[in-house]
């Protein structure tokens, strides 16, 4: 794969990374494009193919993994699966972009493995899980059962935070901003 900058945004679900991630693709002098992720599941809603993520079946998918095409992947469920295309990664790179990643803390990490010298891993951490809670609440667009099971696997990727390069604390989104955009800035420079 050719040379680029990775960057990684990771973080328990609520903590705000896919907020931060959207503000740093619109400052243009940082040259960032999105990777899509693939996926088994179903579309929901108004989800796009080759926009929101590239859908494909479940043996799709694990064709793709028998011939190498990831550059990370997960079963999150029985038969639902995510990833990173390397064709896609590829595919920003060819445009002369850096990638950036608004992926879970596991398939963050499988990517500064792979890419250490070439990837900034971020993890944005929330102030606290009460606080978590109360922002997965006023979003209102999952049950508790599902709120409360978004907890305790946050619980469990906060314990990753130090495995990463740089932790953000979302407690000001404002100030996260800034420090993100920092972070950014200075990692595409080196």
């Amino acid at each position: 794969m050719s040379k680029g900058k990775l960057i990684v945004f990771s973080a328990p679900s609520g903590s705000g990374k896919t907020t931060i991630v959207r503000h740093l693709l619109l400052k243009e002098e940082l040259n960032l494009e999105f990777s899509i992720s693939a996926t088994s599941r179903a579309k929901r809603g108004e989800e796009v193919d080759s926009k929101d993520y590239y859908f494909l079946d479940v043996q799709e998918f694990k064709n793709k993994i028998k011939h190498d095409e990831f550059l990370e992947w997960e079963e999150v469920y029985r038969d639902n699966f995510y990833g990173t295309l390397k064709a896609e990664v590829e595919r920003i790179w060819a445009k002369g972009k850096h990638v950036i990643f608004d992926i879970d803390v596991s398939g963050g990490l499988r990517i500064k493995r792979k890419f250490p010298e070439q990837t900034l891993s971020i993890f944005v951490k929330p102030p606290s899980i009460d606080e978590l809670k109360i922002r997965l609440k006023k979003r209102k667009t999952e049950t508790d059962d599902k709120i409360n099971m978004r907890i305790a696997k946050a619980s469990a990727e906060l314990a990753t935070a130090p495995l990463f390069d740089k932790v953000v604390l979302n407690e000001h989104l404002e100030n996260a901003l800034i420090e993100s955009y920092d972070l950014v800035s200075n990692f595409i420079k080196e």
